[in-house]
């Protein structure tokens, strides 16, 4: 499966199981395992580079196993070829998203204008809020 120029992942790499799907589809839901599961070996993978797998594991988030593998599961449509597609073309995306290096933040300064018109709006919130309080009762 080819992600981008420089990263292939070999079929050894990933399995698929197949399960029954939940939800409608008739008595065709009961007989035929059209649910995805395709499991991908990401810490053993020689194709990734190690700051890709990094990224790859945070963006994963609960789909990543504690032996290092990336789970996609799929049971959109009633076809279990096209479930097939959706997991690979998602897991493709993740690995993807995974490459791309994130923009490292440049720390700035609030300007003493944009300082003293914050302070100013929180004074005149404060005064707001007081005038909120109980009112005598003297009539």
């Amino acid at each position: 499966m080819k992600i981008n120029d420089q990263i292939t992942i070999a079929d050894w790499e990933l399995t698929e199981s197949f399960t029954r799907s939940s939800g409608p589809g008739g008595q065709n839901v009961n007989k035929v395992s059209t649910a995805v599961e395709l499991r991908f070996e990401a810490a053993r993978s020689p194709n990734l580079p190690e700051p890709v797998k990094a990224r790859l594991r945070r963006l994963a988030g609960r789909r990543w196993t504690q032996d290092g593998a990336v789970v996609i599961f799929v049971q959109e449509t009633r076809s279990q070829a096209r479930n097939r597609e959706i997991a690979r073309e998602r897991l493709a995306e993740l690995i993807r998203k995974a490459c791309e290096r994130p923009k490292r933040r440049v720390a700035t300064r609030p300007t003493k204008g944009s300082i003293r018109r914050r302070l100013a709006e929180k004074k005149a919130r404060g005064e707001v809020k007081a005038l909120r309080g109980r009112v005598d009762g003297q009539d």
